[in-house]
């Protein structure tokens, strides 16, 4: 079964080399440089899009700019997607790492939520809480991805488009203090080496307190890159990423009979002496352009990441029949839990583009084809108190907890390894009707490959799947100001295990309806998108009805609701963007919860999504002393969601919270700016897994930055 994908895989990797062979021999051939400045750039088409400029997509896309997110002194991303539309937090496993649903639709929320960087998934392993020092911008694809980069949720993909070398000496250290402890050194610094080479290194590194009692964290972010021009029509891009993070398991706080102010939102239930979890990353990206001729590009790219998440937990025990704290009120119970993960991924991508004259119409033609290999180890060792009254092992009090126990040893869960491997080819085509009139058809193959060994049991379960994701769409130019669009796609996410027969389930299937409006002055004054959507999939996993302690991919869930990104000039110094959504996510079917064995009717809400979120950001320009100075609001409003898949009555209340941003350039060079989160010191919900696992959102909190720029 391994044969076809070793050498679909193979055939990748030859492509890849043929490509650099010749851009070697094209090293050969090409006239010496003696001057910078002659370069003429190789523009970086970004992956899985071709010549298509955003506004004539059939689909939205909004993009978040690493200039807001520093104006604003967001600097990790789960913040950053505040300012898109439809993108609600999930349960961010203990703060560890990042947890996002697009349009209601999350994926697997034992995992962190997939996304991209630079077209290559990164969401497979473990890359902790992303930080934003070396992001360009955010581009959020709405709608089912599948037809053109493989299995996804129908709700959208995220893709983060690092920055890139350039050949000017630019750069900055920015240093910054703020509320709890929190430090943090910032720097971006690049230049040419010579005529042909360029490099650029930037990355942060932070040592943390927290509003939470005894909980710290320290993070590393190194990403150093270069860039090869090998001639006018030939660049090879080398990107290396290096994380290193450290932080305690933190489940959130106890909310009992729907009180939150029962407990004071620093109340940290886990244990200071387990240390803290370990989080370790190294990637690589390698990525080749190349103009063919004046009609047809090349880009070929190779990427490999491996990842690690080690260390012990100590979690508030959410079985009724183990926790003290419904019998007495006050004592909780806890278990005790050792995590090693580790993860390996290895991907390919070769992709041609251009655009052709047939029929005198013209084609905007993508061609493509991936492939990757990845493998997931997982070791879980746990202590649980046991069942019945009276075992307060391990426990604490739930007002005050102290801290020193001894720890209980845990005993083996799980030992298993899952390697998946996969290729998918795709093709599409946006035909230029008429001036005005577009329309664009895609499809894509894959074939899915999935090894599940379980060490503990000595058993070994193999998937094999193939799906086959068209899209269409149909885009109207009416005006050189605004563009009606409307697409249709399907989607697929293989499902994990077997049902009683041994047989793989078949992989979760999705349906994407979309319809919209993009606005774009020609001045770049207004842009915009309102988009209609309705999103369905079937196959989710459920409880088998008639095999009862099996499992059946029989459930379904659907999604609509209406979004709108906007960015404005209001005035010549005054910019303005608001993202607004209405999403109502649910199930479409009676469905039982596999892991818990609790019902679910049809009509529920989806976990952790709001059915309304809002977010204005005003930004205004100014001239203080002769100084160039900025200052800027940003007010979020998330509405209320369901805090628990098999509670439909615990419900997290809705909040708003105000940031207030600014800074001012002293000199030339140096610059000071200041930001404060949650003015108005708004205790809210975040997210949640259930009542005994809500996370709080950070009370008021604010930083101080100095930044020299060179």
């Amino acid at each position: 079964m391994k044969t076809h994908r070793f050498f679909a895989s193979s055939a990748l990797a030859t492509a890849i080399s043929i490509a650099l062979t010749a851009s070697g021999y094209a090293q050969e051939q090409k006239a010496p440089v003696t001057d910078i400045e002659q370069i003429e750039v190789v523009q970086q088409r970004q992956p899985y899009r071709g010549d298509v400029p955003l506004k004539s997509m059939p689909q939205s896309i909004d993009v978040v700019s690493g200039e807001l997110l520093s104006a604003a002194g967001i600097d990790d991303l789960q913040n950053a997607l505040d300012f898109t539309s439809g993108v609600a937090r999930q349960n961010s496993f203990g703060g560890l790492w990042d947890s996002f649903a697009i349009r209601g639709f999350a994926g697997d929320d034992n995992l962190p939520s997939g996304y991209l960087v630079n077209g290559f998934s990164a969401g497979r392993g473990y890359s902790g809480r992303r930080d934003t020092s070396n992001i360009q911008e955010i581009e959020v694809l709405k709608g089912p991805g599948s037809a053109l980069y493989g299995r996804s949720e129908p709700g959208g993909t995220i893709n983060i488009i690092t920055k890139k070398p350039q050949f000017i000496e630019e750069g900055y250290l920015q240093a910054s203090a703020g509320s709890y402890d929190v430090y943090r050194l910032e720097g971006d610094y690049t230049n040419a080496i010579n005529a042909d080479v360029a490099f650029r290194v930037n990355g942060a590194y932070e040592d943390a307190g927290s509003f939470r009692d005894t909980v710290t964290s320290k993070k590393l972010s190194l990403t150093p890159s270069l860039l090869y021009r090998i001639n006018t029509d030939t660049s090879v891009l080398y990107e290396l990423e290096l994380l290193d993070q450290e932080a305690p398991f933190d489940r959130g706080i106890v909310v009992l009979e729907d009180n939150a102010d029962a407990v004071s939102i620093k109340n940290f239930y886990g244990e200071p002496n387990d240390d803290p979890m370990e989080i370790k990353g190294t990637g690589h990206q390698l990525t080749l352009q190349h103009r063919l001729n004046a009609i047809w590009n090349l880009q070929v790219g190779l990427s490999y990441r491996d990842s690690s998440f080690e260390g012990y937990s100590t979690e508030v025990e959410l079985s009724d029949s183990r926790q003290l704290l419904y019998v007495d009120g006050k004592t909780l119970s806890r278990q005790r839990r050792y995590r090693d993960y580790d993860a390996t991924d290895l991907s390919a991508r070769l992709e041609i583009s251009g655009t052709v004259e047939a029929a005198g119409m013209a084609h905007h033609i993508l061609i493509g084809g991936d492939a990757y290999d990845y493998q997931l180890d997982q070791i879980q060792q746990r202590w649980r108190t046991n069942a019945g009254v009276g075992d307060a092992t391990y426990s604490v009090d739930l007002h005050h907890p102290q801290y020193g126990q001894e720890p209980p040893d845990t005993a083996p869960l799980w030992d298993q390894r899952e390697e998946q491997n996969a290729y998918g080819i795709y093709i599409q085509d946006q035909v230029d009707i008429s001036e005005r009139w577009k329309i664009a058809g895609g499809l894509r193959f894959d074939d899915y490959e999935k090894d599940y060994f379980n060490f503990l049991a000595g058993s070994e379960t193999l998937q094999s799947q193939t799906a086959i994701s068209p899209r269409i769409g149909v885009v109207y130019e009416a005006s050189s100001f605004y563009t009606i669009y409307a697409n249709y796609s399907e989607g697929f996410r293989p499902n994990s295990g077997t049902d009683i027969n041994g047989n793989a389930f078949a992989p979760e299937e999705s349906q994407s309806y979309e319809t919209g409006v993009k606005f774009n002055n020609t001045d770049e004054s207004l842009n915009g998108t309102l988009a209609l959507f309705h999103a369905q999939k079937t196959n989710v996993l459920t409880t088998d009805p008639v095999n009862l302690g099996y499992t059946a991919a029989l459930g379904e869930a659907e999604s609509q609701g209406v979004e709108l990104d906007l960015s404005a000039y209001i005035s010549a110094n005054t910019s303005l963007t608001l993202a607004y959504a209405y999403v109502n996510a649910e199930t479409s079917n009676d469905m039982t919860n596999i892991d818990w064995g609790v019902e679910i009717p049809a009509g529920s809400r989806l976990i952790n999504v709001p059915k309304n979120k809002i977010n204005l950001t005003a930004i205004h320009y100014l001239d203080v002393a002769g100084n160039d100075a900025q200052i800027g609001a940003s007010i979020t409003y998330v509405g209320d969601r369901l805090g628990d898949t098999i509670a439909p009555d615990y419900i997290l209340p809705s909040y708003t919270t105000v940031r207030l941003f600014g800074g001012i350039n002293l000199t030339e060079k140096w610059e000071i700016s200041a930001a404060i989160d949650n003015l108005l010191d708004k205790e809210y919900y975040s997210n949640s897994y259930s009542a005994l696992w809500t996370q709080p959102g950070s009370p008021l909190t604010a930083k101080l930055s100095v930044k020299y720029g060179f």
